[in-house]
């Protein structure tokens, strides 16, 4: 006979609280969306009120000045041929690192773990310098070539321990069958890493389409500004145009949010996956 769970005020009180811990995070989301529909009046005046009349036209202006089809199709861009190379350069290189655990490829992924606590401003003026010099600033590819840099050692990590999980027999078969090594891993290993390239990209594309910081160190030209970048033109040193810009990060917001409601259940699945030891 089923045991029947009793639902105490323990449980409750700990459901109470993760719906208040949710509400508190989303209240950032509700100044964001409320604001975006106001005129700069009301908004300046209550910005926690609900609008007076909805400003529609906030986000037809919005869009218009800040140029939002071509940042998007830049931030879109550099967001994909970032994580269509980070998938490659990382998939590969656990690979390698597990499959032959040397103790040189022992130190080389201990030294790669050891970079992610580097934190990225002590790097960024030697960054940009070293980028100058070989002629990588003001251009997508020397943008995408820096998030190659900075994001192997967490993809890296991950697909390490996904890579322990996978039996030595599957591609001992291959083997026989007459499999290259690049076909054991391109046919037999890379399609079994779905669960942890899928949390890759989204761990990836969330970083990537809201960095703004190494963008702004690395674009000039404004023809090729990804979305934060364009946004914050509407941010001066005496005024900021916040019915300009609020529409703006609903309208960024917006696709991320899409793609991570639509991929989300993939996260978990890929961490604990990615959690087994060897």
């Amino acid at each position: 006979m089923e045991e029947i769970t009793r639902y105490t005020a323990r449980k409750l009180a700990l459901e109470v609280l993760a719906w208040a811990v949710a509400l508190l995070f989303l209240i950032p989301f509700y100044f964001i969306a409320v604001n975006s529909v106001k005129s700069i009046g009301d908004l300046l005046t209550n910005a926690v009120a609900w609008p007076k009349s909805f400003h529609w036209s906030n986000f037809v202006r919005s869009w218009e000045l800040i140029g939002f089809s071509k940042a998007f199709m830049n931030s879109l861009l550099i967001t994909v041929l970032s994580n269509v190379g980070l998938i490659v350069i990382s998939s590969m290189a656990a690979y390698r690192m597990v499959r032959r655990a040397t103790r040189w490829n022992s130190l080389l992924f201990t030294v790669f773990v050891a970079a992610m606590i580097i934190p990225f401003e002590s790097v960024m003026i030697p960054l940009v310098k070293v980028m100058g010099e070989l002629g990588l600033t003001n251009n997508r590819f020397g943008l995408i070539v820096s998030y190659f840099g900075f994001g192997v050692s967490l993809n890296l990590f991950l697909y390490h321990g996904f890579i322990k999980s996978i039996p030595k027999e599957i591609e001992e078969a291959a083997v026989i069958d007459g499999c290259t090594p690049y076909g054991v891993f391109w046919r037999m290993i890379f399609p079994l890493l779905k669960p942890m390239s899928i949390t890759i990209v989204l761990l990836n594309s969330l970083w990537i389409w809201n960095d703004f910081l190494l963008p702004l160190l690395v674009l000039f030209d404004p023809s090729i500004k990804t979305i934060p970048l364009s946004i914050y033109t509407f941010i001066g040193e005496r005024t900021k145009q916040w019915d300009l810009v609020l529409p703006g990060l609903v309208m960024s917001i917006i696709p991320m949010l899409a793609f991570f409601l639509l991929m989300q259940k993939y996260i978990i699945a890929g961490v604990m996956s990615g959690s087994v030891k060897g």
